[in-house]
């Protein structure tokens, strides 16, 4: 599928939205071989980026009765105003109230980060490409529940036509020049601050800072 309604293949603030789905304490515990905390990182550099320039989000969470609770407050306190979208389907293109969401921001280019990949980000991505919107998968903002079922969550998306990328990717992309300096200073605060965040690797065991099970109402999980 060709890339349409882009700058010459890139993005811009002006012509993108980013869709953040089950980003909940219960789902990041249950996402398996990965730095949970590099994964939290990504999302928030990839929100901090939407934030900076400007760019349609929209917030989701779960309302499965193993995983509910409220969006990371890390993620959610970026969007204070921002109501959180709550899903009973596991696919969240087939609640109302999303894809009401999603069409409000009247952009055909989304940006999709997910918890967990080879349902909530497959299940939404597939259908959105069938509606006509262009795909980008931000993958290290998203996880599966093993690394096989994050690979063959991304292949199947990038074999339909999605299109895959990182966190940093877009923020550079939004940011593009150097001399643009309206948001420049804020770019390399993120940039800065991200990169220290991200040293600090935590083991596959721990929880992001500030994210419980008990937070989220996910004991057990």
């Amino acid at each position: 599928m060709s890339i349409c309604s882009t700058d010459k293949g890139l993005l811009t603030p002006q012509n993108c939205a980013i869709v953040f789905i089950d980003h909940q304490a219960g789902m990041l515990l249950g996402v398996a071989e990965t730095d949970r905390r590099a994964l939290l990182n990504n999302v928030l550099i990839l929100a901090k980026a939407a934030r900076i320039f400007a760019v349609p989000v929209v917030l989701s969470a779960s309302a499965s009765p193993l995983f509910s609770g409220d969006i990371v407050p890390q993620l959610s306190g970026l969007f204070p105003d921002l109501d959180v979208i709550k899903h009973s389907s596991i696919n969240a293109w087939e609640c109302t109230e999303f894809v009401t969401a999603i069409r409000r921001t009247g952009r055909q280019n989304v940006l999709i980060a997910a918890l967990w990949s080879e349902a909530s980000l497959v299940f939404p991505a597939l259908q959105m490409m069938e509606e006509g919107y262009y795909i980008y998968v931000v993958a290290n903002a998203s996880g599966g529940i093993s690394t096989a079922s994050q690979e063959a969550a991304i292949r199947r998306l990038e074999q339909a036509g999605a299109v895959s990328l990182s966190a940093v990717q877009v923020l550079l992309e939004f940011q593009r020049d150097w001399a643009r300096s309206e948001h420049r200073d804020e770019v390399v605060a993120v940039l800065s601050e991200h990169r220290e965040a991200g040293a600090q690797r935590a083991g596959n065991s721990d929880v992001a800072d500030g994210v419980s099970p008990a937070a989220s109402g996910a004991e057990g999980v």
